[in-house]
């Protein structure tokens, strides 16, 4: 537990000025909380800063956060799992503390929204997710909720949340990895209205459909339902995410906090390989038709291929018409490999792996998509396998709003310059690698998000921390 001291440990800093952005930046946005001319922070008393609520209750709430797990000595929740039910509880409460009127919509997703008396102005929403990957850290998702939370706790307690004149909504969205059902952005989707009603049959592993679990969990599990999730444009004014940045760039600039201008697009491909499964000691090598041989060297060759895109690309794909900057970002990952009857001594008889295509620039990735396709086509003929491409999700790119985006710099600049003895260099300006639910929101208003540095860059792992 953070010390009680009045001014925040070094250590703790980062968290902090997140929360203080999050508030600075809704007392810009909302254009009611009067500022301090001279550092442009909130005039709160003291140091305003709220160490008690924007460090210890928050730091302490993440770690409480990050015990709610259906793993035994890991963290893991997934879409409407038992630990999420009962993280949803907790969430509740932590809304219903800061003054919020909280609710949970048709899809699992939990709201907490203040709403001024007479007010016909459009929402400020911030938000992200409370479903986790398997074996993950505490941060991913949660440090953005938890933020949202606390800063408007503060606005309550300094008698400044009534003031406010446009309504304010913090939404702990109930899927963005996409771990159970391979299908990310479940909750933000259907808020921003983009979720198809065929999502209702797709299954987990287990053969449990979305429609299942729906219903287990006393939703109402149908097309109308979901369709009443979905907020009206006019409605929204604004969609802000702070979220741990998931790479190494601010902690190399030694710098807490980073504006995003755009989200990478991403693509997810199921590739299934059908061989013939046989004795591992009866079967010569040459009468073979192996799947699992057949999709190392397609794991081999998507590598290649987003290493050195311009040797395998053929003239029909532009082969050599992408410059240097589009082809930066481009990354490409195999999850997930699982084979059947995964027994040592058998020779499988199909193999099926996850494929992660992620780059910034929309035609160099769906140029990656089409050529990787053909070549598993390719290979697969010449080791007598039968082999399918599925896609299981394609998101475009998503530019975060210019003038959100300019002022989440302006609040972070405000956040540092309170940190003792910290001299204030430029904010740094970031592209996103990872997806975030910002992508789906941003079909329905305009997105701006925040990073906030993490060590060695480490996500997605036990590890993790900011």
């Amino acid at each position: 537990m953070a010390p009680s001291s009045s001014r925040p440990p070094r250590h703790h800093l980062p968290l902090l000025l997140t929360l203080a952005v999050v508030f600075v930046s809704l007392s810009g946005l909302l254009a009611s909380v009067p500022t301090s001319a001279a550092d442009g922070l909130p005039e709160l008393g003291g140091d305003g800063l709220h160490g008690e609520i924007l460090r210890d209750e928050a730091v302490l709430r993440i770690k409480e956060l990050g015990k709610i797990s259906d793993g035994e000595g890991y963290l893991e929740r997934t879409f409407l799992s038992p630990a999420s039910i009962r993280a949803t509880a907790v969430i509740i409460s932590w809304m219903k503390d800061a003054g919020l009127t909280t609710w949970v919509d048709q899809i699992g997703n939990i709201h907490g929204r203040f709403e001024p008396e007479n007010s016909t102005k459009e929402a400020l929403l911030i938000g992200s997710h409370m479903y986790t990957v398997i074996d993950a850290g505490m941060y991913d998702g949660s440090l953005g909720i938890i933020s949202a939370i606390s800063a408007l706790k503060v606005l309550k307690i300094t008698g400044k949340l009534q003031r406010l004149t446009r309504p304010v909504e913090v939404i702990a969205f109930s899927d963005e990895e996409g771990v159970r059902f391979q299908t990310t952005f479940l909750g933000s989707a259907a808020v921003a209205g983009t979720l198809p009603e065929s999502i209702l049959q797709v299954s987990d592993k287990s053969g449990t459909t979305v429609q299942d679990v729906l219903k287990i969990n006393s939703f109402e599990a149908t097309a109308a339902a979901i369709t009443q999730t979905r907020y009206k444009p006019e409605s929204v004014g604004s969609y802000v995410e702070v979220h741990m940045e998931q790479g190494p760039v601010l902690e190399a600039l030694r710098y807490p906090l980073g504006v995003v201008k755009g989200i990478a697009g991403q693509t997810r491909l199921k590739v299934i390989v059908d061989g013939s499964q046989g004795h591992a000691g009866t079967v010569p090598m040459k009468l073979r038709r192996d799947p699992m041989v057949a999709a190392a060297e397609l794991v081999v060759t998507l590598e290649r291929l987003c290493k050195e895109p311009n040797k395998l690309l053929t003239y029909d794909e532009e082969c050599g018409c992408f410059t240097e900057e589009s082809l930066a970002g481009l990354v490409c990952t195999v999850g997930e490999l699982l084979t059947w009857p995964s027994a040592s001594n058998v020779i499988p008889g199909q193999v099926n792996f996850t494929v992660d295509i992620r780059a910034m620039d929309d035609q160099v990735r769906e140029t990656i998509v089409t050529s990787f396709s053909r070549l598993v086509l390719q290979r697969c003929d010449d080791r007598l396998v039968d082999c399918r491409v599925e896609h299981k999700h394609s998101a475009p790119a998503t530019p975060c709003d210019p003038e959100l985006t300019s002022q989440l710099k302006l609040a972070a600049r405000s956040g540092v310059s309170a940190m003792p003895g910290r001299s204030v260099a430029e904010t740094p300006v970031l592209m996103s690698g990872a997806g975030h639910d910002a992508m789906a929101m941003a079909r329905l208003t305009k997105v701006g998000m925040l990073f906030v540095r993490c060590r060695g860059g480490v996500s997605h792992s036990p590890e993790e921390s900011s």
